[in-house]
Formats: C-alpha cells, sequence, structure tokens
C-alpha cells in the first residue's frame, strides 16, 4: 500500500512530523514500512516552460524546433521528437545541467545542426512508470496544467514534492488498505481524531429506482450490493490534483469517472465500478452464480468462459461484469457515456479469491474483497464517489441508492480485564492509561471495577477476541515501553527423552547409509497428498490458503520428497538419496473432531547409481533391495528386525510386484517399493524407490530386554536343503516353517539359492537354504540333526506341498 504524506496531511496536522519519523513510528507500532520515497529526489533544474512557437525540423521529418517561455528574459530553443507537441502548452524542461531519472544530465547541445538548450520532458523521463502514465501522454511529452507559471519548479504541479510512505500490509491488517484506515491508525499513534472533508451529496428530485431495478440472488455470495444513477455526465480527462493523486499511488488516470472509482477506493478502501446506463441493455442488474460455459468479454478483450464459481453481475439475462474482478467491455465507460450506474458493493471473498485465480485477474480490487473491506461505509463510499461525479464530470445524481442487499452492520462488542492487559504484557497500567489507548483508537469503553466493555466499530473488523483488545493496548501505548525482564527461579540441565534419542540416533544411522536429509512442506495439493497414503484419511483443508498448491496438509511425506528428486533431477544431479523426518496428519471422518491427528513419520527416497563407476568397480543401480536394506538396518537399530514381515504391496503408486507393505506384530506401519512409472513421469524423476514407516509405532514399541548368552564351546552344523515350490510361495513363509519345524537348536536359516528357468516346471521355482544348529550343552549328533531335518522336511512338503531335491 503506498500512502501519500500530503494526502494524509488533509486529514491530520503532521506540520512537526516528518516522513521519515511517521514512517519509524509506524513501524513499531505493528504496520511495517517497507519504506519511505520522494518522487523529486534526484532531480533537479526541471522547470515549467510554455511552448511559444513550434516549427518543424528543416532536417528531420519528426524533430520540432521550439521556442519556449522558461520564465527568462528571453525565449529558449528546445529541439523536441515528441509527437504531441504543439505551440501554446504547458511543459516539462529540463534545463542546461538538470538530472532526470537514472541520474541523467542534459546538456546543452545540437540535434541535427540545431542548438538545443535543454530538453521537454515526458513523464518517464522524470521517474514514472509506464504502467501509470496517461495513456494519452504515454508516447509523448506530458502536458500541464494551463495556470502553471513558467520557470517555477515543476514538482508541486506534479506532486512530485510529496513522500510516499510503502506499507507492508499483512493479512489481519485490511483495514490499512485505505487512506482512512490509516489516517485513523495514525491519527490513534498521535492521539489525534481525522477530519474528512468529502464531497458533499447533492440529489437531484427524479428516483433512481425508476430507472434500475436491482436484485440479488444469494446473500450470502453477496451480502451488499447497491446501485446509484448519475445522468448528464461528460466524461473527460480528471483535473490534474486527481491525475497526480493516482499516479503517485501507482494507478493510471483513465477519465474522470473511472478515476474517481479508483480514488474511492484507495481512499475508503471500497472497490466501486462504474457502468454505461446506456450499454446496459435493460433497467435491471441481476447478481447471481454464472452458468457453466456462460461467457463474457472483460474490458481487457478476453472472451472469459465462466463457471459456477464465479459470481457474475447481469442485466438481468446476460453477464454485463465479473463481480469484484473486473467489468465487462459491452459496458465500459468511454467518452460518449451520459449516464453512470454505480456499483458499491460486497462480494463472499472465496469466491472472488479463486475467480481471480481463475483467469489471472488479481487487481486492487480483488485484493480488498479476498482480504476484507469496512461494512460501514459502503453506502458512504458510495455516496461521496457519486458526488465526486457529480462534481467533476457535470451530471446530476439521482436520488436514492437501489438496493438489492444490505447488510446488519454492528459493533462488535469484547471485554478484558486490566487485570489482565497488565498480567500479559508485564505492566503497571492504570485505568487512566487504558483509557487513553481506547479513546485514541476511536473505541468506546466502559469500565467498572477493572473490567472493560470495549465496543468496536466495523472499520476495525480484526478484532473480535479478548486478545485482540490487549495486542492494540500494547501498540499504541508502545512497545518500546513494556518492561523487559531475565526469567526468574532455578535452572535444570537439560536433557534429550528417550524418543528424541532415538530420533537422533536414527537420523546418524540414516546419514551413514549415504542418505541426507530433507525438510518437505506439510502443507501441499489434495492429489499429492492423498497419493502414497497409508491408511484412508479425510482431508484437512485450510480455510485462507495463499495458492492451491499447498491447500492441505499432506497425508505422507513421499509427494514432498519426490518433489525434492524433481527439483534435483533438472539440476543435473542424478544419484540423489533423501530422507525425511516429520509429521503426517489424518483426520477421522467426524464433525465433532475438527483438528488433525499428528502422526511422526519417516520416509526416503533414492535413484541413480548405489556403487559411482570407478576404473575397477561397475556402476550399479538402486534397486528394491537397496531400499530393504535401509528399512532393515532401521529395524536392527530399533531391535525389532525379528518381529517385522513383509506382504506384497498393491498401492496405486507403486510398481506392482517391486513393493511391499511392512508388518510390526501383524500391524501395518509402513511400505516401500519402487514409484510406479506413471506417477514417476508425471513428477519427471527417474526410477526412483521409496519407502515410508510409521515412526512414532517404531518409538513406542516394546522392546525385551537384551538378554545376553554364552558363546557355545560346542561346534556348530550346517545342512542345507533345496526345494521345489510355488513361485507365489514367499521366503518369509518358508522361513517360518522351517524355524517352527527344526527344533529348538536352530539358530539361523539362511536363503543362498533361488532359481527358476530350464528344467523347472513353469509355476514353479527351485529354492536352497543353509540351516545352522548348535547345542549349547553338548555335540549335536547326526541323528538330532536328521530328525531336525526330517520334521523340516515334512513340515514344507504339508504346508506348501514342497518336492526336496
Amino acid at each position: 500500500m503506498l500512502v501519500s504524506y500530503k494526502w494524509l496531511q488533509e486529514y491530520l496536522d503532521l506540520s512537526k512530523i516528518t516522513p521519515k519519523e511517521l514512517g519509524d513510528k509506524m513501524s513499531v507500532t505493528g504496520i511495517e514500512v517497507e519504506g519511505v520515497s520522494y518522487p523529486s529526489e534526484g532531480l533537479k533544474k526541471i522547470v515549467v516552460g510554455e511552448v511559444m512557437e513550434c516549427v518543424p525540423h528543416p532536417d528531420s521529418d519528426h524533430l520540432s524546433i521550439c521556442q519556449v517561455d522558461i520564465g527568462e528574459a528571453e525565449l529558449s530553443q528546445i529541439v523536441c521528437g515528441a509527437p504531441n507537441v504543439k505551440a501554446g502548452i504547458k511543459v516539462i524542461v529540463a534545463l542546461p545541467g538538470s538530472r532526470i531519472a537514472g541520474n541523467v544530465k542534459i546538456k546543452k547541445g545540437k540535434m541535427r545542426g540545431v542548438v538545443s538548450n535543454g530538453m521537454i520532458c515526458s513523464l518517464q523521463e522524470i521517474g514514472y512508470a509506464d504502467s501509470v502514465i496517461p495513456k494519452e501522454f504515454s508516447e509523448g511529452i506530458q502536458y500541464l496544467p494551463q495556470d502553471a507559471v513558467a520557470g517555477e519548479e515543476v514538482f508541486k504541479y506534479l506532486e512530485m514534492d510529496d513522500a510516499i510512505i510503502e506499507l507492508s500490509i499483512t493479512p489481519n491488517r485490511a483495514d490499512a488498505l485505505s487512506i482512512r484506515g490509516v489516517a485513523y491508525e495514525v491519527g490513534a499513534i498521535y492521539n489525534q481524531k481525522p477530519v474528512f472533508n468529502d464531497e458533499v451529496l447533492v440529489e437531484a428530485d427524479r428516483l433512481a429506482a425508476e430507472k434500475i431495478a436491482v436484485r440479488v440472488a444469494d446473500t450470502t455470495d453477496t451480502p451488499a450490493y447497491q446501485i446509484r444513477i448519475i445522468e448528464n455526465v461528460k466524461v473527460a480527462a480528471s483535473p490534474q490534483w486527481l491525475q497526480n493523486r493516482l499516479m503517485n499511488e501507482g494507478i493510471r488516470p483513465i477519465n474522470n469517472v473511472v478515476d474517481v472509482t479508483n480514488y474511492i477506493l484507495l481512499l475508503f478502501g471500497q472497490p466501486l465500478h462504474a457502468f454505461d446506463y446506456d450499454k446496459l441493455g435493460s433497467k435491471e442488474i441481476l447478481v447471481r452464480r454464472a452458468v457453466d460455459a456462460e461467457e463474457l468479454v472483460t474490458l481487457d478483450g478476453e472472451t472469459r468462459k465462466l463457471t459456477s464459481d464465479n459470481i457474475v453481475i447481469t442485466n438481468g439475462s446476460a453477464p454485463v461484469a465479473l463481480a469484484g474482478t473486473m467489468g465487462g467491455l459491452d459496458s465500459e465507460i468511454t467518452e460518449t457515456t451520459t449516464t453512470v450506474a454505480l456499483e458499491a458493493a460486497l462480494f463472499d471473498s472465496t469466491s472472488i479469491r479463486k475467480t481471480s485465480k481463475q483467469f489471472n485477474l488479481r487487481s486492487e480490487s480483488s485484493s480488498r474483497f479476498e482480504k476484507g473491506i469496512n461494512r460501514g461505509t459502503i453506502g458512504e463510499a458510495c455516496e461521496a464517489a457519486a458526488a465526486m461525479i457529480a462534481s467533476l464530470a457535470g451530471g446530476e445524481v439521482l436520488a436514492g441508492a437501489v438496493k438489492g442487499a444490505e447488510p446488519v452492520v454492528e459493533n462488535a462488542v469484547v471485554t478484558t480485564t486490566l487485570a489482565h492487559i497488565n498480567r500479559a504484557l508485564g505492566t503497571e497500567l492504570t485505568t487512566t492509561d487504558v483509557d487513553a489507548v481506547f479513546a485514541a483508537l476511536g473505541f468506546e469503553a466502559f469500565e467498572e471495577q477493572g473490567t472493560y466493555t470495549v465496543s468496536v466499530p466495523p472499520r476495525r473488523w480484526d478484532i473480535h477476541i479478548e486478545a485482540d483488545l490487549v495486542e492494540e493496548v500494547a501498540r499504541i501505548y508502545g512497545y518500546d515501553k513494556l518492561p523487559s525482564t531475565l526469567p526468574s527461579g532455578e535452572t535444570v540441565a537439560g536433557s534429550l527423552t528417550a524418543h528424541q534419542q532415538k530420533t537422533r540416533d536414527l537420523r546418524s544411522l540414516l546419514e551413514g547409509t549415504g542418505l541426507s536429509e530433507a525438510i518437505s512442506y506439510a502443507l501441499t495439493t489434495e492429489a499429492k497428498s492423498e497419493s502414497f497414503a497409508m491408511k484412508d484419511s479425510k482431508l484437512t483443508r485450510l480455510d485462507w490458503p495463499m495458492t492451491e498448491e499447498r491447500a492441505v496438509l499432506r497425508l505422507n511425506l513421499i509427494s514432498g520428497l519426490l518433489d525434492d528428486v524433481a527439483y534435483n533431477i533438472a539440476r543435473k544431479n542424478q544419484n540423489v538419496a533423501l530422507y525425511e523426518i516429520g509429521r503426517v496428519f489424518y483426520q477421522e471422518n467426524d464433525p465433532k473432531k475438527d483438528l488433525p491427528q499428528e502422526e511422526k513419520h519417516l520416509a526416503f527416497a533414492v535413484c541413480g547409481d548405489v556403487i559411482m563407476k570407478d576404473w575397477q568397480t561397475k556402476a550399479q543401480k538402486v534397486d528394491f533391495f537397496t531400499v530393504k536394506g535401509i528399512v532393515e538396518a532401521v529395524f536392527a537399530k530399533f531391535k525389532l528386525a525379528e518381529r517385522i514381515t513383509y506382504e506384497a504391496s498393491h498401492m496405486k503408486d507403486l510398481h506392482p510386484g517391486r513393493a511391499a507393505d511392512i508388518f510390526l506384530d501383524g500391524e501395518k506401519i509402513g511400505f516401500l517399493g519402487q514409484v510406479h512409472p506413471a506417477v514417476a513421469k508425471a513428477y519427471d524423476v527417474p526410477e526412483t524407490y521409496v519407502a515410508e514407516l510409521n515412526l512414532a509405532a517404531l518409538l513406542t514399541a516394546e522392546v525385551a530386554p537384551l538378554v545376553y548368552q554364552n558363546v557355545s564351546k560346542f561346534p556348530s552344523v550346517s545342512r542345507d536343503i533345496a526345494m521345489l515350490v510355488a513361485e507365489k510361495i514367499s521366503n518369509q513363509e518358508i522361513t517360518a516353517v522351517i524355524a517352527k519345524a527344526a527344533g529348538k537348536f536352530l539358530t539361523d536359516v539362511k536363503l543362498f539359492d533361488v532359481y527358476q528357468g530350464a528344467n523347472i516346471e513353469s509355476g514353479q521355482k527351485s529354492m536352497a537354504y543353509s540351516l545352522t544348529f548348535v547345542n549349547p550343552e553338548a555335540t549335536l549328533t547326526d541323528d538330532e540333526i536328521n530328525r531336525g531335518m526330517e520334521k523340516v522336511t515334512k513340515a514344507l512338503a504339508e504346508n506348501f506341498a514342497a518336492v526336496i531335491r
């Protein structure tokens, strides 16, 4: 928000306060000031000139030789290339030795052999941006008012002797997106009450209701809507003071009607729109939702295909404007307009935000509708605008505003106590101190036995709760006056909890395997949140997301890591190994439970080569077993490896046949596998393997105490067994049966061969295991081992129809 210091001075006495002092004071009271700029800074020797004579240059088809009165005894000759230069106009003249924008120095010189004593300037050449210059002067020089005095500095005629204060307005202080709002804020800081001098509205005898009818289909979408009619207007350029004010605020002047709507937007923070009444095509305004596939040509000449998410202004049948965003081309104010229908409204902020995003039409108006406007001054702003249009365009305002919807406006009542204020701020304020703060803010406050009942006007719609009042007291009293104290009491040596220590050890383990930690956004899109989800859950949505890319809380960590992988791959980093420890957010489908349940997860994503190519080693790519090895190292760290089982996973986001679900004591705690090729293509990543675990379950799992055993004095014996089984039978199932059947002396089972191919029937596979037996109390005999092997053989045949080879 750009704030003109001179404009503020019209409402407050700032004669003893410099712009810099004002900016510094506002910064320490809660509204950040980005900076204070002076439009005339760096410019010198730039004066008003009057072109007395203008003739074509004899050696050029586009240059003119001008004799210019610059307030001296003799006329000054200046060669000018602007297409709109002519005799009888007042212009901006940079004298020899002057400095213009960009610190360019102007010297006396010759152009095509003709002496030129300076330069006739355009607004661009004295620092104005192209986007704010009136279109009629955008390709040439600026005309100054005829009452400008030749030879005087030009700055006061363009209000370049002003100071522009740039405010960084946070969403909760949208009341400061208007000059009046800033005036109230500055008034509170300096204990002044702003005095506004709005144009007085004079109405004609004829009723506006006789010219137009207004209906609102849904007051939820449009809580307030009114139209005023101004007849017999003459559309022309705005007076210089209004153009100056708009340009200093970063808005391009257009004409005296449209400029008034922009002026009121800045003054009240109330967006307005002006229709050419005769082009509406009816005597009716209907505000409704658009019909899908309905079309509207907006002011920028673009044809917009509308949806039911859009609120539109119609003439009873066809749309004539996109509510709160942009008007229609067919009802645009032009030089031929004689009757203006002036709209003032309040629209649903969510709908306006979606519409502006949908069509990429973010504007000063849509921004204010999104953040909120003062419901109490909608009609007042419309009256002021109508009065100004009548004054500047010579029209007359018909009696009454035709209203389709009108909100009930009431002051918010908030209570607090003096004791609470002092306890929260650490102060010893008295009722006199607090009374002075509320009086400065313009809040009516009633105090009884230390309890305050405060009536907050609609212009401060950000204040709803007790904490808001405490903040206002702190701001106006002065943050710099709040006492600072050191913490008191005994200090205790800090230490990590058991879970914190385990998590720290886990990080060390993962980084030892070659992974690097990543931190991803907890907010993501709906599609990314629902992918790789370990269990079904209702999505947790933000009411006011900054962007649709950050609209819901995540249900998984993998999607964020894949974004990180894609970021690295796009920058030619082909070998990526990342892990993240973070929270996911599950929510039950229970309307009574609004808050999501946070669950701590561990995830990692790996792609590229796990072993790099060198002179004696071939490169080895990451595969399923690389990730499974990392997962098993994690389980070993938590002493849970013996309790973990795996099953083939059917998660749609993972590659079928290269994915597994992970179970701890029969309860699913995670998954691992290759990202499905279609998903990898959508993320624009190569073959990538991922895993995600419920870390909370691992941290809270009970672990049996470690029992030490003596190393056996007796030798171990190994026996191998090979079998044919159906290919659908897993190693995990076979290992479990062997361990159960072999007896108490079995200490280890290892799979050392898997074969499918020649001499093996289709649907079968050969698997070979090495079994290790140890008796800690005696040497095992062949009979004991053979009995164990017979039990294993029998169990395999019964459970899997295995054929022992």
